[in-house]
Formats: C-alpha cells, structure tokens, sequence
C-alpha cells in the first residue's frame, strides 16, 4: 500500500469518527443565598445537556459592595459569553451584577430583588439608620440562627439541612454581607433576568417584587421545600418550546 493511499484511508477514518466526540455542555453557574451554600441547589435537577458549578463564596472584604464582591466571583466563571445564572435570594443580587460584567445567555433569580427597590424597608432604611453595625459578628450570626425559623418557618421542612448550612458560616462573612445587601445601590434591571418567587416569602415579600413566574405557598426556602415545582419551572424556562410561557 502506498504511502498517499494510507493517508486517504486515514483520513475516511477521522472523517467518520469526527461527529463522535462528546457535545460540550452549557454550564450552569450556581449562586446560593448568604446563609446557605450549594446544599440548597442539592434536590433541584437540570436537564441533561447542562452542567452546573457551584459559585464558591469567600468573606467579603471589609466595606466591599455588592458590585465590587460580585466582580471578584465573577472570576470562577470561565466563558465570556453563553453560561446561564441561577441565583437565590443573595446571589439573585450577585447575579444581576454579574450580569453587567460578563454577558450570560439568561439569569434565573429565585426568592431575590432584581434591584435594590425590590428589598424591604426593614433593608433599606438602615442605609440612613446604620442600627446592623452596633452589632458584632457573634451576635449578627446568633440572631440569623434564632430568627430564620421564626420567620421562615418553612425551613422545618428541611431543618437540618438549613441548621447545617447557616452554622457553617463565619459570623464575620454574615456581619459583612449584611452590609452588603443593606447597601446594595443597584437601580437598573437586567434585561435577561427571569424572576421566581413566591406568594409567602417573609424575607423578601412580594408585594416588593415584580415577578414573572409565582409560586404558590412558596417561601423564601423554596428551593429546598418546593424542589419539585422549582424544577420543572427552571425546564420550562430554559427550554420555553417545550412550553408555553
């Protein structure tokens, strides 16, 4: 056999086996709330051609904004372009600036404000009113621990997953990311963002919130309590043929 004829024979091969690799899946970055982690995103499924990643959450600096943190996550991301974002509550917030600096395909916010309007009042006032920085960091995390039952008393459902979760942080990334949300300035809206909600959420209360899908009976921990409902939602939202919006 000839030397050109191997490489004609060599080349069929190649051609035939080229559509054969694996098809690269659309990642799927995960932002969860400021006392959770990945745990909350754990019962939730994806369609098969994505792939998810936890966004990992560091201590903010001190006196760092929302802006300023999201830009520094912001480096886990690796594309430029063509990833999607789901974030819940805090990391709706992450998201939404995020989505200033790189250019995902679509943010999915759960449970979160779109911008700073959308928090309450309990929130904003304190922008004039500091009252968060008279208390410690010991103190900030042992008030998260004794208020999130009283106020979302859905988290019973999954109690000790949330137990776990918020026990977990560092009582001075809780007391600086309070900061954070009290002061978050943002105004505009994104454009791509896809807000989930629901109509018994204590933290974030819809009456503050223009969303465009509701969740009845959800609370703000309805990515863990409603899982099943939080999922077929994200399918339809990602593949909105499959279903009339």
């Amino acid at each position: 056999m000839s030397y050109s004829i191997f490489l004609i024979i060599i080349k069929s091969i190649s051609f035939l086996f080229s559509d054969c690799s694996p098809v690269e899946k659309t990642k799927i970055y995960l932002l969860p709330g400021q006392g959770s982690d990945y745990r909350i995103f754990q019962k939730l499924t994806f369609p098969p051609q994505y792939e998810t990643v936890n966004i990992i959450y560091d201590t903010p600096l001190k006196g760092e904004s929302m802006s300023a943190y999201a830009q520094r996550l912001s480096a886990q991301i690796k594309e430029e372009d063509g990833f999607i974002l789901v974030g819940v509550s805090m990391g709706g917030m992450l998201a939404s600036e995020i989505a200033t600096l790189k250019k995902p395909k679509k943010i999915i916010i759960i449970s979160s404000a779109k911008n700073a309007k959308e928090l309450p009042k309990r929130y904003t006032f304190q922008q004039s009113i500091p009252i968060y920085k008279t208390v410690g960091p010991r103190l900030s995390k042992w008030g998260a621990q004794i208020l999130q039952p009283w106020v979302e008393p859905d988290r019973n459902q999954e109690k000790e997953t949330f137990k776990a979760m918020l026990a977990d942080k560092n009582p001075i990334y809780l007391k600086r990311t309070i900061a954070m949300i009290i002061n978050w300035d943002r105004q505009q809206i994104h454009p791509s963002i896809v807000h989930i909600h629901g109509d018994n959420d204590h933290t974030i209360p819809i009456k503050n919130v223009d969303a465009d899908y509701v969740i009845e009976n959800g609370s703000h921990m309805m990515t863990l309590t409603e899982h099943e409902v939080i999922s077929t939602l994200l399918n339809d939202i990602l593949h909105p043929s499959s279903k009339e919006h």
